[in-house]
């Protein structure tokens, strides 16, 4: 052999060796590096604010906002921060430190709103000059501004305003103005402005009669009480009422709804010629809604457009939304087949046809291209998701949904519909900002960001599907295996688990939706493994609501069947099975390691439900029934009756001011586990509701992963 052929070998022979200590000598990500809050937090790059004016692109930046053209990409500057405030410190009204919250309602004006500490104003970017300013009173909270009258609604401790005006003057117990039914069925705020804005409807809830839940303030010398009103399962809930105010005669009227106690009023939307409201009307059951059409002078029933029911639960989230081209028609959004799609009907509440079928779902609904005379939405099942247009004359799609590649969409229309800013990430793809056609779904790029994690150490990320307990359906699983993983070896595990309603942990997005404190862990040399179960979202009606009247046990199935394979990977360690989760993940973790003692070893459990009796009315009764008409669901899913269970090593984290689920939760746990001579451990994070923000949250995965380093 030759001295190049020898050369040649040693070099191979050395190159394992090579790739070996390159990995070595990788950095490794800190918790600093991984967790929001963290000195170091690493993120990917982002262009903030995007939005639209008009059809115009618009990209705000700290010192300068551009206009991008939508077919080319081409950036012109538009104005820049020192031009603002220059006029505003004219005029005494503070200045800018960045151009991010800027927006431009007017599609028709060159104006721009600004949005400063206790004030709005209005500047014209080409007279330079400012239009209008306005004063809110000082507290004030829940902001909306209406970019049609100018005027804007907010609230001062449970009173409604506008611009100087009081609109209720209420006593305590009384909220007007703000989210009510504990933000279920999609409800997000209080208030709701007319197309041109002339008139505001608002919630009015009556809690006078909801028990009120004590937490306690520490920071005090001497500790205070802080009561919030918590209708739990089963108990006296609050009552609502509609109302509509009119800023001209400073006068309000109440929708003529009957008597609202127990009936839920949401999704509320405003006829384009703003004679009619409507809105959705739920029974406390929440299996039976009515679309409902309200006149706005009378506040009297005009007629109910249709009804539907089933037999489990009806789950409205999405207000109507008129076609802008025709007053008489709507969108209207349902999973009466079993998935979400769009149906559009007539304002006599005739169904004229169902736009978009199929075993996938409709996640957002964008917009209008007006002349075209379609539909703008974007749509995902599982691991995929896309934008699409759907014709509302003929009810074709502009692809198949098949075309839909792994990766997580939303997106932003413009004003006629013609392009969207979407954005997107996928496995390998941090974040994507692109320009899309509507006619093609195709466009220019605006960001490809760069790896966030880029040069330090990876673990690797695999995905795939498994059968559930039903031994029929798929559920997608996430497994990461350490960066210097050894096939030889056996690994401990750690399951990360959700297992709700309304919450998807596997997906087609960055890094599959993995969290920071995953890849931390399987740094440290854990297979880290998710599965999401039945009763998670975006996967159907029929898959969500398996788990209906009995939380937590056939989620518990299915999270059985993700630790059978696991066992049947060589370089599993089956003795070595840990769990953590947080809300409905804690209850999951809890009930783990309660009903499977021996396969999970150890659990960290963060703000559980252990009790579904202690839950609040909305959600603990569209999954359980009341404890009243399901008691033998609520014991069999009360995991204090399990506390005699506990074999493993089992933590609990909680917030001292958890005002979604309460500290009665894990103190009565507690208590069971005392008499039951079990041994759990506990951690109180004080001043924090329901999880850990800030700062502390570095501190609270710290926390985690000790407990799993001593234990496991």
């Amino acid at each position: 052999m030759n001295k190049i052929g020898k050369r040649t070998i040693l070099l191979l022979m050395a190159l394992p060796m090579v790739i070996n200590v390159m990995a070595q000598e990788m950095k490794k990500l800190t918790l600093e590096d991984l967790i929001p809050g963290g000195e170091t937090y690493r993120y990917a790059e982002n262009l903030y604010a995007l939005q639209w004016w008009g059809d115009e692109c618009i990209k705000p930046g700290i010192d300068t906002i551009y206009t991008i053209q939508p077919q080319t990409g081409k950036e012109t500057m538009l104005v820049t921060r020192e031009q603002i405030n220059k006029v505003l410190e004219a005029n005494n009204l503070g200045k800018l430190s960045h151009l991010y919250s800027v927006s431009f309602p007017w599609a028709d004006k060159s104006q721009l709103l600004l949005t400063l500490p206790g004030k709005y104003v209005v500047y014209d970017f080409k007279t330079d000059q400012l239009v209008n300013s306005l004063k809110l009173k000082e507290k004030a909270n829940n902001q909306d501004y209406c970019a049609a009258s100018g005027k804007v609604a907010y609230t001062i401790g449970n009173n409604l305003y506008v611009n100087d005006q009081a609109v209720t003057d209420e006593p305590e117990g009384i909220v007007c103005g703000q989210s009510v039914h504990r933000n279920e069925f999609g409800i997000e705020k209080g208030t709701f402005w007319s197309p041109k804005g002339n008139l505001l409807a608002f919630y009015h809830m009556d809690e006078s009669m909801v028990t009120q839940y004590p937490l306690v303030d520490i920071t005090a010398r001497v500790g205070e009480v802080n009561n919030i009103r918590y209708p739990m399962a089963g108990m006296t809930s609050h009552k609502v009422k509609v109302g509509i105010y009119n800023p001209e005669t400073g006068k309000s009227i109440y929708l003529n709804a009957g008597d609202p106690t127990d009936r839920y009023f949401t999704n509320i939307s405003w006829a384009p010629d703003e004679k009619s409201l409507y809105l959705i009307e739920l029974n406390r059951d929440q299996n039976h809604a009515k679309l409902c059409q309200y006149n706005v002078e009378t506040g009297d029933l005009v007629k109910i457009l249709f009804e539907e029911s089933h037999p489990k639960y009806v789950e409205p989230q999405h207000p109507i939304t008129f076609l802008p081209w025709d007053d008489s028609k709507f969108i209207y959004q349902s999973q009466k087949d079993g998935f979400n799609h769009l149906y559009l009907y007539n304002t006599e509440g005739k169904l004229l046809k169902q736009l978009t079928k199929g075993n996938w779902l409709v996640s957002e609904l964008l917009g209008f291209n007006t002349k075209k005379k379609e539909v703008i939405f974007t749509a995902i099942e599982g691991l995929k998701s896309g934008h699409f247009a759907v014709n509302v004359s003929n009810g074709k799609m502009n692809q198949p949904f098949d075309t839909c590649k792994e990766s997580l969409h939303n997106g932003i229309l413009n004003a006629s519909g013609t392009y969207l800013i979407d954005f997107s990430s996928a496995k390998n793809e941090a974040r994507t900002i692109d320009l899309i056609d509507t006619k093609n779904f195709k466009g220019i790029n605006l960001l490809q960001s760069k790896n966030p994690y880029e040069g330090y150490q990876m673990p690797t990320l695999e995905t795939g599907t498994i059968k559930a307990a039903d031994g029929t359906t798929d559920l997608y699983y996430r497994l990461m295996k350490p960066a210097d993983f050894d096939p030889n070896k056996k690994y401990p595990v750690i399951v990360y688990v959700y297992g709700g309603p309304h919450a998807q942990c596997v997906t087609g997005g960055w890094l599959n939706g993995a969290r920071g404190w995953d890849i931390y862990m399987a740094n440290k040399g854990y297979i880290m493994f998710t599965i999401d179960n039945r009763g998670s979202s975006n996967r159907g009606l029929e898959f969500e609501n398996a788990t209906f009247r009995h939380l937590g046990i056939e989620e518990g199935k299915d999270q059985v069947k993700g630790i059978e394979y696991l066992k049947s990977l060589p370089y599993v360690d089956g003795n070595r099975i840990g769990v953590h989760g947080w809300s409905f993940g804690g209850h999951m973790t809890t009930a783990l390691l309660l009903r499977y003692p021996e396969i999970f070893k150890v659990g960290v459990a963060g703000g559980p439900v252990i009790d579904w009796g202690y839950y609040e009315i909305m959600y603990g009764e569209r999954y359980m029934d009341t404890p009243q008409s399901n008691p033998e669901g609520y014991k069999e899913c009360d995991l204090k009756n399990l506390a005699g269970q506990l074999k493993g090593r089992l933590l609990i984290i909680h917030d001292d001011h958890d005002d979604t689920c309460v500290p009665q939760h894990t103190l009565s746990f507690m208590k069971a586990c005392v008499d039951a001579r079990t041994y759990p451990d506990l951690f109180i994070y004080p001043c924090h509701k329901h999880n850990v923000s800030g700062r502390d949250r570095v501190h609270l995965h710290e926390k985690i992963t000790r407990y799993f380093e001593e234990h496991l």
